[in-house]
């Protein structure tokens, strides 16, 4: 069905995530590119991947790819993002999109000129659960509150240490932008309502934390220990708290911490409308809580024979058969892909846009606005078709 060649660049935490999902739909992953022709040709090796590539021109100049999924650090982002639409290739990017809304803005308009598909990999909304929540919503009434919590501890010790901590590889917002945004993307997407002011209080626990003199692959903390290290000052927060103000006045706030022993990637939410209610708990993502007032509490399991249609399309396995964070991948994937095979570039995705991409950087600007000047900051983006120009 997917008679398309992709080439991943990134050999990191993503790279592998990317290609074992691909592979289960069974996409070619034709090409791998790491930030070193070694690591590119030790990735393809371990993956079975034919080609190693050892500069992203080989990529552009390759007629067997056509799509390119973007797994490097932030940085990267956005000259690679940009060079893959103009050579003709669709494009599925790592989050955030970009270092900033001025990149992002950018590739907005260049991902609708060249009519190709352009998506940011927002894995969560493709739990059965999160398209069902999405799918249930107006039963709820309208929405009137919104909170929740993305914690995890992978950065408890001040030894703990990774590319992402820093803000020239990643940018100034850490924490909120790597996983934060995770959060306020899927709690969007369910209640269709976005997020339209913020106030924010962010912390960095460890001000200075030691680099070990070698690479670390995220979360390998508790597996690998580093004898040799030195102190790198970090701007970039451990945690913080945001006040949250959707468009149709509803109220939310969110707790974001990669310093909560014991939460080892824990994304919780509650929606609270004027009827009923939704909780979700991420490490347990088969399962849904829907709170009623006037009859008993109902706790929903993934089953396809129960679940709305659209969700059925991104369930594999029937119920009591657990479904979790690599079919996130797939499922999102699958949705990229349906969309190309479909040709139809005017028609409304359903995976994450760069336009909604480019409202989640407008969403951590605002934030670290927010943080800086102690109150609350709107975000506008209603102008340029729904993006800010």
């Amino acid at each position: 069905m997917y008679d398309i060649g992709v080439a991943i660049t990134g050999t990191g935490f993503m790279g592998p995530a990317h290609t074992e999902a691909l592979r289960r739909l069974g996409i070619r992953v034709v090409g791998i590119l790491g930030s070193s022709p070694e690591k590119s040709k030790r990735f393809a090796e371990t993956h079975g991947i034919p080609k190693a590539y050892s500069t992203f021109d080989e990529i552009l100049n390759d007629d067997e790819v056509g799509a390119v999924h973007i797994t490097t650090p932030n940085r990267w982002h956005f000259d690679t993002t940009q060079a893959a639409l103009l050579a003709g290739k669709h494009v599925m990017c790592e989050k955030p999109l970009t270092m900033n809304s001025r990149e992002s803005a950018e590739l907005v308009k260049l991902a609708k000129s060249v009519q190709l598909a352009a998506g940011v990999n927002y894995n969560y909304r493709f739990y059965p659960t999160s398209i069902e929540a999405r799918a249930r919503a107006p039963m709820l009434g309208e929405v009137v509150s919104v909170f929740g919590n993305y914690v995890q501890d992978w950065l408890l010790y001040p030894t703990d240490y990774n590319w992402r901590v820093l803000a020239s590889e990643g940018g100034r917002l850490r924490a909120l932008a790597d996983i934060g945004t995770h959060w306020m993307d899927l709690v969007q997407t369910i209640t269709g309502q976005r997020i339209r002011a913020v106030f924010a209080d962010l912390r960095t626990i460890f001000p200075v934390r030691h680099r070990p003199k070698g690479e670390v692959e995220t979360f390998s903390a508790k597996r690998v220990q580093h004898a040799n290290t030195e102190a790198i000052d970090i701007e970039t927060e451990d945690q913080g708290a945001v006040l949250i103000r959707f468009e149709n006045g509803a109220q939310g706030v969110l707790w974001v911490s990669q310093l909560t022993a014991g939460r080892k990637n824990n994304l919780r939410y509650e929606i609270a409308g004027k009827q009923d209610s939704i909780w979700f708990d991420g490490e347990r993502p088969n399962e849904l809580w829907l709170g009623h007032r006037n009859k008993p509490n109902e706790q929903l399991f993934k089953d396809p024979g129960l679940m709305d249609p659209r969700a059925q399309r991104y369930i594999d396995y029937p119920g009591g058969h657990n479904e979790g964070y690599p079919d996130s991948f797939k499922m999102c994937f699958r949705s990229f892909y349906d969309y190309i095979a479909a040709g139809d570039y005017s028609a409304t995705p359903f995976f994450p846009t760069f336009a909604e991409g480019h409202h989640e950087i407008l969403l951590c600007e605002a934030i670290l606005r927010s943080h800086d000047e102690k109150r609350w900051v709107t975000v506008d983006d209603q102008s340029f078709d729904g993006m800010t120009e």
